[in-house]
């Protein structure tokens, strides 16, 4: 498999992943879901404004979020020769607050972020119990690859 990122930096913030551990933490996932094709995808870091207007936008909610997925749907009967997956826009300020609040090393909290990203532009989601634990059972799995605790605190998966 090849990945192809698109890293587009529109944050003031420091202590951001370079392009290689955001790479690496997407192509585990893409492995660890099966996914074998040469794709591309686009992450996109930014602050607290940016992340409220899409959240609003796309999603009716107010405030930052820590990642959004915006997955790419190819229009019937079209083919490329690289599958685009779509975009991942993560609020720097927002994971850097929450790896603080829970505790965890701030570059565990952006793996797994980019983990979870990734999986929702795969198609996965986490909408009811039974789909909640099929993705984060799987996060658990490929975190634990990357030598990255539970993100959800328990010693078990989901």
């Amino acid at each position: 498999m090849s990945l192809e990122l698109d890293l587009q930096l529109a944050s003031a913030a420091s202590g951001l992943p370079d392009a290689a551990a955001l790479r690496g933490w997407a192509e585990a996932a893409l492995a660890a879901a099966d996914f074998t094709d040469p794709a591309e995808m686009s992450v996109r870091i930014v602050d607290e404004a940016e992340s409220a207007e899409l959240n609003e936008g796309y999603r009716q909610k107010s405030g930052p979020t820590n990642v959004l997925s915006f997955p790419f749907e190819l229009p019937p009967g079209v083919k490329l020769e690289r599958e685009l997956l779509g975009d991942l826009v993560v609020c720097a300020p927002v994971v850097a607050r929450e790896a603080t609040e829970q505790g965890k090393p701030l570059g565990a909290h952006w793996a797994h972020m980019i983990v979870h990203g990734t999986l929702h532009l795969l198609g996965y989601d986490h909408l009811d119990d039974a789909e909640a634990a099929t993705m984060e059972g799987l996060e658990v799995r490929i975190l634990a690859g990357l030598d990255i605790p539970n993100p959800y605190g328990d010693d078990e998966a989901p």
